[in-house]
């Protein structure tokens, strides 16, 4: 018997999504900021095993769109919710509410098993922790509570075979050897966005887009040729730095 299905993880932004997904799958696919919104895709990551085959969904933090791209991000959440087998709604410790309403009834009317994580739980006390296991207990009856730190990567393990076992019997979706559906220049392209959020503040990174025109695996080297796309003139100046100092360190910051 072979058991397959998806687990899209929903929630608020910097809860934790892409740490636990990355935990999950043992490599780093979403890249990580403190930044509100550091996900704009949904990313797929592939957990593999013998009789087993798991397939995650990182999406963006839920918000209450207020431009386009947000309004698609959200849409992809939505999406989310539609086509999972398993779903993971995850929390941090002290949060009480979905930042939309409409797609948290969404999750409570929903028949697939839905998992509650309350994460960052490493940051709580006891007392802290029974008082939101309670709560969500009242708000989502038929959900499983899971409390777990993805960061410190506490439960995890119980929680990966628990996810195993509400799978549904059915044949592998993706080869047993793939770890995510995204191709290698999307990788490249997260990780200088990653960069972006990191050294540069305001709406910055928020207003770029980048573009690996090129993208060559030679004997002892990759060689990679990047674009970044910014919505205004003057934000080139930004993004270069003087005498091209900042453009320079998110080079060098995204090699490594």
């Amino acid at each position: 018997m072979h058991k397959a299905g998806f687990v899209n993880i929903i929630g608020n932004p910097n809860v934790g999504k892409s740490t636990l997904m990355n935990s999950l799958v043992g490599e780093k696919l979403s890249i990580i900021t403190s930044k509100a919104q550091t996900t704009r895709h949904r990313i797929l990551g592939i957990v593999n095993g013998e009789d087993f085959q798991l397939v995650l969904s990182d999406t963006p933090g839920v918000i209450k769109p207020s431009y386009e791209l947000q309004s698609s991000m959200m849409d992809f959440v939505k999406t989310a919710i539609e086509d999972a087998d398993i779903l993971i709604y995850m929390i941090e410790i002290g949060e009480s509410s979905l930042k939309d309403e409409n797609l948290f009834n969404k999750i409570k009317s929903s028949s697939i098993p839905v998992v509650v994580l309350i994460n960052k739980i490493d940051l709580s006390n006891q007392e802290e922790l029974e008082n939101q296991v309670s709560e969500w207990s009242t708000k989502l009856p038929n959900a499983e509570i899971f409390p777990i730190s993805a960061l410190k990567e506490f439960q995890v393990d119980n929680l990966l075979q628990r996810l195993i076992e509400l799978l549904p019997e059915c044949p592998p979706y993706f080869p047993k050897d793939q770890l995510t559906d995204k191709p290698e220049r999307f990788f490249v392209n997260e990780i200088i966005r990653e960069k972006i959020l990191i050294n540069y503040n305001k709406e910055i990174p928020y207003s770029v887009e980048i573009l690996t025109e090129e993208f060559k695996e030679d004997e002892k080297i990759i060689r990679i040729r990047s674009v970044i796309m910014v919505e205004r003139n003057s934000q080139k100046g930004i993004i270069i730095g003087h005498k091209g100092s900042a453009l320079k360190k998110i080079g060098i910051e995204s090699r490594k």
